[in-house]
């Protein structure tokens, strides 16, 4: 039977639930009028189902194919040429849908379907749009039994298939429509007509099984769906382009008639009138404005505007949805359930569900892209995506409380009819495997904004649940809908961090790039396995910047979700409608979600690098400076705050803002594990200096915690996020660090010069690392007095190796300068440089009232536990300095005012030693460590040891000191087993230039040795001078290796070290526990530390013995150290500190000092201009590279790309001058203004003058042996105890010096020496509270530039010198080696400086600290150091100017040569000289001579002049004491010969032979040849 049905006009349909009310209560009455006329007529064949008529009726109007075989047999065609139903939902609510050309037929058991065009409309809105639909119903298809095949989980090999082809398929939702409220209308009516017509029949067909579904195959070639944007958004965004666009042309056009006017000009002259010239720019103006007007009402008519906010698209869809019997019905799904989320507990009493099905799928798809607005990069994109797997949809069945009402209005006479509706969620439970070839994700903070309105727009599909629980957030509810694996094989997966702030912007970015990447999705783990690369992506010559290559890395991400119950129960969550709402406390809401939401989240990173797939890579990091300052700006972006979007009453949003998930982390742990790992850093490509890191297998752990602090205020603000890391364990092996030099400059192809050289800095066997977290107060006491080991940050090195050479000292201030440099350039150019310098002189500064008296002589006495400043009994020599020690003499001249002994005075040491520590902050211990230096101008190294260092940190509990609360942090380092080996040869050979390091055995620590042991104290392997064999290779011994000697030129000693800072920034949890100070009665009594001079930065430097032995070579390399890698001064730095100096020349003499302001703010102005322009030409130069990759022979390109780089070099250059011009003005102007301040403070307030810094420096004892070029045989002995140097800076720029020696001895260890003790004391009393020498001096600040002395006081004991001209021949040759000692001495002055103030050539390089600018160099130098500036003075003399000499620059040099010496006192010196010259010469034996006291006021002198006068005036004295001593000593014997001594030859000899002792003594003939003699004098200080 066939029955064709076609409908040539168009079909239209309008349908409405009261209208279906009339139809179908029309139709059960003329069915049951039916059933009655049956029941009368033919009573006895009625079958009685009379009531199920209805139901039966609605079941054949819902399946008529399937009712009977009859209508199996019927063939249906049905032709409609248009056909539009509009279907009422509620009063104001309609869905439309509308075809064109739809034709359908129906035969057998098949069915199809085709319609060219289908619409579905949402209340007049085209929403959904079909082309080329195509629907199919088969009994079989060989395709779908072809995806059946290769899956032998399935049992079912045949079934039906519903198969639907769509030409495209478009989905668009316009702005701000409310698409779920016509949605949930519609589901609404759709339950209620289910219940209306299948209310009879569910009863009856649930007791049989159902029949398995049909399969399904969707084919898609084109799938779009859009959110439109708003409008005025639109069109604001068009219009601000058109805007820059036209400002572009009307520069053009004002630029043409600019042009068009100076011809003219140029043409009539001055007969060209102004008011035309007016015209001719005013009309221009007004035409700008018309033809704005015009290209803005024809923006839109060549291109249509954009209307997209969200576009997702798909291309070439193909999705297979399979099911079998295997999981065909209730049991079988929740047999799948139970294996897809084994980790829920799943309820014991079972789960009905309204909703189960399981399918099994294959999906592919051949592109996945969501684009953004019109932004230029994709959100997603993905291309050949495959995917199979099992997924499982189950809607569990509510119960009564969780099911709620919804009204539907029929009118009269049926009124409202209330339809039940389920409220828990539908839930997915999925095992899915995918492929995938290229997977992007791109995302930046710049997208937030478009973000904030799509997730409005999502927000607007579906309803929000009934349940007035607050909603849960999207990671709760991934978890409540989703659950399963999910396993995914990406070759090429992208993910790009925008860097900017412009969503357009495509050139910034940092691109993380797997390969070959392997993702498993678990139920709280993410999985990634392959290779990484984070590139930096930028617009310059450093694009392409692969910083971070981490290969055959798997990262793990673990998440624990902090929940009341159990994070994994999904089925223990009961949604309840608004009536059936249980009681609550008052003051709390209802949640539903209250056990299931989680709290917080703790992530835990684990990156493992270990597991090799086969060939091992290493991995790398690679840096740049301008990388690191890239990643500052990222950071700053990524962490800056967003603003709320469309949100308030004005957009009818008053929704409570969304959790960030940053927000919602409370613990972040990073674990990371590598077998090796390779760091380079490059300061730039153009100078090609880095730093090289490498090290064996590491492990790195961190963990760190979140706090979300609340703003003050009422204002309702975000909260603060306060991280801190809690914990920090490290561990590497095998740690090399090189520095690396390229000699050349720049390539052309940008690339990293292959031949770079490395040298070693430094290496360590083992590095550990850990950090806790801070304890409270109780805890932190318990632990002081249990464990006081416990420091928050512990440092653990083994095995350290540096070396410091003259190449290493160059790259590494190269290195921190380019780091400086850049660090002032971003400072000057802050909106900060410049605040802060208005100066009120009404308004000093602020500083605390004291009112405490300072000594000038000595620092004042501290109450503290005293240290013993007794030697090592583990030395040598250790019982017979202890024997020297406690001698007591009572002749000494020089005596201190303290009854305490020297160690007591040490400031350092009590401050240490306080018990108000809350915090032991940081301890760095090093095993058996050691450096290598090497000098600049001699062979050979110097090697420092130290069996064990320590080096720790602690932090004070905030005190009152005088009336301001100050927190104070102490330093304190210990040495213990440092012992110092040079190389014995003057050249030695080196082999192949590789370092000598010492073995182990010779660093650490040995046992006690015994002082009876006379074998022990022989030994040479642990005395001073001892010879020690050294490895080139630390992994081989030295055995193994041709390696060299180096001997022992200090033996083992301790040192330690104390620094004591004090600051006002105090923590605000501590500062709430002081209390204020207490006012005492007798404040003599106070302990000094608690006052204000106590409270000063300290610090303090303590040997307690010295074995010292060195032979000329090695004593020539140790000055060769010290001046030139200890005390170097790079030469830009001489010449930046010269600039200095000469800008605060021209502020002291200007008149009006803040005129500087206008030309800094000029200066900051063209530096900002230039960094502008720096930036304009990477930018094209980036873009030119970018072209040479297509086209790589093109002249013009390369050509231009050649200017380029010339310019950008030229712009740098100018760049750096202009800012270190700009850095010395600004600090030269802060500083002269601070200096007005004080002295305008200083003014008013004298009293206030207080200390800020004090220094010292103590040895207890010290030896030091001159031995010959072997090293063996002795020279000379030199023995000092008790020496003290403490220098004090006040608050008013003075400075107090003070060095004290208790006692000092020279001995002659000459073979056959007549003296044996060459200078020592007159008295042998060593008395704790006596000294042998005290030098003081105070120093005011610099006036003018010239260094103020204010007191200078030199006091010495008693001397005995006892010289033979063989021991002073040999001292000589050690010192000044290779120079004759009777050489004439030199007549001009500036060579006889030479010999004052330095006394030896070697120091040369010192004298460059004399570059400093002048107020560093005036208050805080001592004597020497003042001596080496006047010599560094008069050598810049011989060199011509760099700049042409004008009256600053002779200003200052006359200001650096000079001192004003306000008073001067050196009391008189007793002598008592004995003199062994040659065989011919005549001898002196106590020869008593007196140094007069010398006294000098008022002078300004340079340090030659102050020598000089010395000189002259003690000269003078001792002329006299000698002629006198001469006399007198004359033998009784004389007038036996006197007959032969008549003659005038022989009264010559004598004379000379007296001249000659006395030249020798004081230097004091004019015609003396020696010079070195007269420097013994001139090195008297």
């Amino acid at each position: 039977m066939e029955v064709l049905v076609q409908c040539g006009a168009g079909l239209t349909l309008l349908w409405s639930p009261p209208d279906h009310m009339y139809l179908y209560q029309h139709i059960l009455a003329t069915l049951q009028c039916r059933d009655l006329l049956r029941a009368t007529l033919f009573p006895e064949t009625v079958p009685p189902l009379a009531p199920e008529t209805p139901g039966a009726t609605s079941e054949r109007e819902g399946q008529p194919p399937e009712t009977s075989p009859s209508k199996r047999l019927l063939n249906l065609t049905l032709e409609v040429s248009t056909a539009k139903l509009t279907a009422f939902v509620a009063e104001d609510k309609f869905i439309t849908l509308a075809a064109e050309s739809v034709s359908l037929s129906r035969h057998g058991g098949s069915l199809q379907a085709y319609c060219p065009e289908l619409a579905a409309g949402f209340d007049g809105n085209s929403i959904f749009n079909f082309k080329e639909v195509e629907v199919q119903l088969l009994p079989e298809l060989e395709e779908m039994i072809l995806h059946r095949n290769p899956l032998p989980v399935l049992q079912t090999l045949r079934n039906r298939v519903w198969l639907l082809s769509f030409g495209s398929v478009s989905v668009e939702f316009p702005y701000q429509y409310d698409f779920s409220q016509t949605l949930d209308e519609a589901v609404g009516v759709q339950k209620w007509l289910k219940g209306l017509h299948r209310g009879g029949t569910h009863a009856q067909a649930s007791p049989g099984p159902a029949p398995l579904p049909p399969d399904l195959l969707l084919k898609v070639q084109h799938f779009s769906w859009v959110f439109l944007d708003d409008i005025f958004e639109v069109k604001l965004r068009d219009n601000y382009e058109l805007m820059k666009d036209e400002s572009k042309e009307s520069a053009k056009r004002l630029q043409l008639l600019d042009a068009k006017v100076a011809a003219l000009r140029k043409q009539h002259g001055e007969l060209l009138p102004a008011r035309k010239i007016e015209e001719l720019y005013a009309s221009l103006e007004h035409k700008n404005i018309e033809i704005y007007i015009q290209r803005s009402r024809r923006l839109y008519g060549n291109t249509p505007m954009r209307r997209a906010l969200l576009t997702w698209s798909l291309a070439g869809l193909e999705l297979v949805a399979l099911a079998d019997a295997s999981f065909h019905g209730p049991e079988r799904v929740i047999e799948q359930v139970r294996e897809l989320d084994p980790g829920s507990p799943f309820p014991a009493e079972g789960v009905d569900h309204v909703i189960q099905w399981c399918r099994m799928l294959k999906c592919s798809v051949k592109t996945f892209l969501v684009r953004i607005r019109d932004y230029p990069r994709y959100l997603f994109e993905i291309r050949d995506w495959r995917l199979i797997g099992r997924l499982v949809g189950t809607e569990q069945s509510g119960q009564p409380c969780s099911r709620r009402r919804q009204i539907l209005h029929l009118g009269l006479p049926w009124g409202n009819v209330v339809v039940e509706r389920n409220m828990p969620p539908l839930k997915f439970y999925h095992d899915f495997h995918s492929e995938i070839f290229q997977y992007t994700v791109v995302w930046g903070p710049c997208w937030d904004p478009a973000w904030t309105l799509i997730g409005q727009s999502v927000d607007l599909l579906t309803k929000p649940s009934a349940d007035p629980s607050p909603p849960l957030p999207w990671w709760d509810k991934s978890r409540l809908l989703f659950h399963g694996d999910w396993h995914m094989d990406v070759e090429q997966a992208n993910l790009h961090q925008l860097a900017t702030e412009d969503p357009y912007n495509t050139t910034e970015n940092m691109h993380w790039e797997w390969s070959h990447l392997s993702f498993h999705w678990k139920p709280g783990q993410f999985v990634f396995k392959g290779d990484l690369d984070v590139n930096v992506r930028t617009a310059s010559k450093y694009d392409d910047c692969c910083f971070l290559h981490l290969p055959d890395l798997c990262m793990t991400l673990d998440l624990q979700w902090l929940c009341h119950g159990n994070p994994h129960d999904h089925h223990g969550v009961t949604l309840r409608a608004p009536e059936f709402l249980p009681e609550v406390p008052l003051g709390q809401l209802h949640d539903s979600y209250r056990a299931f939401r989680s709290e917080n989240l703790n992530l835990s990173i684990k990156m493992d690098l270990t597991q090799h797939s086969g060939t091992i890579s290493q991995p790398r990091i690679l840096l740049y400076s301008s990388t690191l300052r890239w990643m500052q700006n990222f950071w700053a972006t990524w962490t800056s705050v967003t603003r709320p979007i469309c949100r308030g009453k004005l957009f009818n949003n008053l929704k409570p803002g969304k959790k960030k998930l940053g927000q919602h982390y409370k613990q972040l742990s990073f674990t990371a594990l590598f077998p090796q790992l390779q760091v380079h850093y490059w300061a730039s490509f153009a100078q090609q200096r880095g730093i090289q890191i490498e090290c064996s297998q590491g492990h790195v752990f961190t963990r760190g915690t979140q706090r979300l602090i609340p703003q003050a205020g009422t204002v309702m603000r975000r909260l603060i996020s306060d991280w801190s890391v809690t914990q920090m364990v490290s561990d590497l092996s095998q740690v090399t660090v090189h520095l690396m030099a390229s000699p050349t400059e720049e390539s052309a192809d940008h690339c990293l010069d292959p031949l770079v050289t490395k040298t070693h800095l430094l290496s360590l066997s083992s590095l550990t690392y850990q950090r806790h977290s801070n304890r409270t107060a109780e805890e932190e006491l318990s632990t002081r007095v249990g464990d006081p080991a416990f420091h928050t940050h512990q440092l653990h090195l083994v095995d350290l190796r540096a070396s410091w050479t003259t190449t290493n000292r160059d790259i590494a201030f190269g290195l921190y300068d380019g780091y400086k440099k850049a660090a002032v350039l971003k400072r000057n150019l802050s909106t900060e440089a410049l605040k802060g310098l208005k100066i009120d002189p009404q308004m000093p500064a602020k500083k605390p009232k004291q009112c405490v008296p300072t000594s000038a002589s000595a620092p004042p006495p501290v109450s503290s536990p005293s240290f013993s400043g007794q030697p090592d009994k583990g030395s040598s020599g250790g019982a017979y300095m202890l024997q020297k020690l406690i001698e007591e003499t009572d002749k000494f001249v020089v005596f201190t005012e303290d009854e305490s002994g020297v160690s007591d005075q040490l400031c350092g040491i009590a401050a240490c030693q306080t018990d108000d520590i809350y915090n032991r902050n940081c301890l760095i211990e090093l095993v058996n460590c050691q450096m290598v230096l090497r000098g600049a101008e001699t062979e050979g190294c110097v090697i420092v040891s130290a069996a064990k260092a320590q080096l720790l940190q602690c932090q004070h509990h905030p005190a009152w000191y005088g009336d301001t609360l100050k927190q104070k942090t102490s330093w304190t380092c210990l040495l213990d087993g440092m012992q110092y080996f040079a190389t014995t040869e003057s050249s030695p050979t080196e082999q192949d230039g590789r370092q000598l390091w010492l073995e182990v055995k010779n660093i650490e620590e040995h046992r006690q040795r015994s002082l009876d042991s006379v074998q022990e104290l022989m030994e040479s392997g642990q005395a001073v001078g001892g010879m020690v064999t050294t490895t080139t290779d630390w992994n081989q011994p030295a055995e193994a290796q041709q390696a060299q000697q180096v001997q022992r030129i200090i033996s083992r000693c301790n040192c330690r070290m104390y620094y004591i800072s004090y600051s006002h920034d105090i923590d605000p949890e501590l500062a709430t526990q002081i209390k204020p100070p207490e006012v005492h009665e007798k404040q003599e009594k106070e302990d000094l530390l608690k006052k204000h001079e106590g409270a000063v930065d300290t610090f303090t430097l303590i040997h307690h013995e010295l074995e010292i032995s060195t032979n000329p070579a090695q004593y020539a390399m140790i000055l060769d150290i010290v001046n030139n890698l200890l005390l170097h001064v790079e030469p830009k730095r001489k010449e930046h500190s010269e600039k200095k100096q000469r800008v605060r020349f021209q502020l002291e003499i200007s008149s009006n000092p803040e005129e500087q302001r206008s030309s800094i703010l000029h200066l900051q102005e063209a530096v900002r201009q230039h960094v502008a322009q720096i930036r304009q030409l990477e930018k094209q130069m980036y873009s030119i590279m970018k072209s040479l990759q297509d086209d790589s022979k093109n002249e013009n390109l390369l050509d231009l790309n050649q200017k380029l780089q010339l310019q950008l070099n030229q712009e740098k250059a100018n760049l750096q001058l202009e800012s270190e011009e700009l850095n010395i003005l600004i600090r030269c102007f802060k500083d002269f203004q601070l200096q007005q301040a004080n002295k305008m403070e200083l003014r008013k307030q004298q009293e206030d003058v207080s200390v800020v810094r004090r220094t010292e420096f103590y040895f207890a004892q010290a030896r030091w042996r001159l031995t010959e070029e072997d090293g063996q045989l002795g020279i000379a002995e030199l023995e000092l105890q008790r020496f003290l140097y403490s220098k004090v800076n006040k608050s008013d720029d003075t400075a107090e010096h003070l060095l004290e020696l208790g006692w000092f001895t020279m001995n002659n260890l000459l073979p056959n020496a007549v003296y044996k003790a060459i200078l020592r004391p007159q008295s042998s009393c060593q008395s704790g509270r006596q000294l042998a020498l005290r030098l003081f001096s105070k120093v005011r600040p610099p006036v003018g530039g010239i260094s103020v002395k204010e007191h200078f006081e030199v006091n010495v004991v008693p001397l005995t010198i006892q010289l033979t001209h063989q021991f002073f021949h040999r001292i000589m040759g050690f010192f000044f080696p290779g120079r004759s000692v009777e050489d004439d001495e030199v007549g001009d002055e500036e060579d006889k400086s030479k010999l004052v103030t330095t006394g030896i050539p070697v120091v040369k390089p010192r004298q460059l600290i004399a570059t400093d600018d002048a107020a560093a160099l005036g208050p805080g130098k001592g004597v020497a150091q003042g001596l080496n500036r006047s010599s560094g003075v008069r050598r810049s003399f011989r060199k011509a100017p760099e700049h042409p000499v004008d009256d600053i620059d002779k200003m200052k040099e006359r200001a650096a040569m000079n001192n004003s010496f306000i008073y001067i006192k050196i009391p008189q010196v007793p002598l008592c000289v004995s003199y062994k010259g040659e065989k011919n010469s005549v001898d002196w034996g106590d020869l008593n001579l007196v140094l007069p006291c010398l006294e000098y006021h008022n002078n300004t002198w340079t340090w030659l002049d102050f020598a000089m006068a010395v000189k002259r005036d003690s000269r003078k004295a001792l002329v006299a004491q000698v002629i006198k001593e001469k006399l007198r000593l004359k033998p009784a014997t004389g007038s036996e010969v006197r007959g032969k001594l008549e003659t005038k030859s022989d009264l010559n000899m004598q004379q000379q032979e007296e001249e000659e002792k006395a030249r020798l003594l004081i230097g004091l003939s004019a015609g003396n040849k020696n010079p070195g003699k007269k420097s013994i004098f001139g090195r008297r200080k």
